[in-house]
């Protein structure tokens, strides 16, 4: 677990902050991760990650025009040395992912503490703020985790969300699922539209704002919503007509306007859980891929399959990320066939 003694330390950290730059992951848990802690000090500019799972040199442009006091890192797996040692402010990363040694953070991570404990970054965030938990809540579940909580948390929204114990039945058989993979939607499109998209929802105070479309703001986040799922149900029928008998459900699609291999293999894996979910999605001369598993563990599966390959991958033991070169990618699945056995 995070302490509560570092949980405070954070809280300091925030306040003293005076222009505070937020580096965050683009997914669920990062979105509501970066939406508590900066509404709880209102302060502060967010930017989204959509590149890689490793935050690195890249970013020191932006960090030199923001010219921030200080960084907080959120659901990041992996900084690089070269990168903390080139910015001249404070790092706090909160992050869950494995443990990496990086010098000169001010590291929170509850593995440090319990390798086996990867609750999720927004759900330390909660911790720190204990505000605005419908957001947390998305974070939370969206990242496939559901919190102690959740029975006080069904009592304040009883006709959107039940009191499941596995975080795929609220995610694909509640309302409230929707609003999750509505949250995730927001972060599809460009710059722009993202910027608008996480401003808006930064002013959001109910859930039913969004759901039940009761003002402007609310109408506008829907109405992007259903724009990403026109696309995602189109694309989610192809793949539910490609299952076999296989051990291993691989589907792939081609490049267009929108990323959706982390939600195709989350809703895939709740309809075939007995399966490993391999999607994947051609971005130019690679294949950007997600894994999932219920049984079986995929991270060191997909860490073995990578050896020899032009390619990375990294995440959770269940839930993990990857991609590779396309010429290599039938070599890469093969590998990955052997490394199951």
């Amino acid at each position: 677990m995070i302490t509560k003694t570092e949980i405070e330390e954070i809280r300091m950290y925030l306040k003293k902050a005076e222009n505070p730059l937020f580096f965050y992951d683009d997914d669920q848990d990062g979105l509501a991760s970066y939406i508590l802690l900066s509404k709880y000090i209102d302060k502060g500019k967010g930017i989204a990650l959509k590149s890689s799972p490793v935050l690195d040199n890249i970013y020191l442009r932006k960090i030199k025009e923001l010219s921030p006091d200080y960084i907080f890192i959120l659901d990041k797996p992996i900084l690089t040395q070269e990168f903390v040692d080139q910015v001249k402010v404070p790092i706090i990363w909160i992050d869950h992912h494995p443990v990496i040694d990086i010098k000169g953070v001010k590291h929170y991570n509850p593995r440090i503490h319990d390798e086996n404990d990867n609750r999720p970054t927004s759900y330390w965030c909660y911790q720190i703020t204990k505000q605005n938990l419908w957001i947390a809540m998305c974070g939370i579940i969206g990242d496939w985790y559901v919190p102690e909580y959740i029975e006080d948390f069904v009592k304040q929204y009883p006709d959107i969300i039940k009191n499941y114990k596995n975080p795929g039945k609220i995610l694909f058989e509640t309302e409230f699922g929707k609003l999750i993979r509505l949250i995730g939607f927001l972060l599809k499109g460009n710059i722009t539209q993202i910027k608008k998209n996480v401003a808006v929802l930064k002013k959001i105070e109910s859930p039913y704002e969004i759901l039940n479309q009761t003002n402007s703001r609310g109408k506008f986040l829907y109405k992007h919503f259903e724009k990403i799922e026109k696309n995602y149900q189109e694309i989610m029928s192809i793949a539910k007509k490609r299952v076999t008998r296989s051990k291993l459900l691989i589907f792939t699609y081609p490049a267009n306007r929108h990323s959706l291999t982390s939600f195709l293999s989350n809703e895939l894996l709740h309809t075939y859980p007995n399966k490993i979910i391999i999607i994947g999605r051609e971005k130019e001369d690679q294949m950007i891929m997600s894994f999932r598993s219920a049984k079986i563990k995929v991270l060191p599966i997909l860490e073995k399959a990578l050896i020899g390959i032009n390619g990375h991958g990294g995440g959770h033991d269940h839930a993990c990320g990857g991609g590779v070169a396309i010429e290599q990618f039938d070599e890469f699945i093969e590998n990955f066939k052997k490394a199951m056995k």
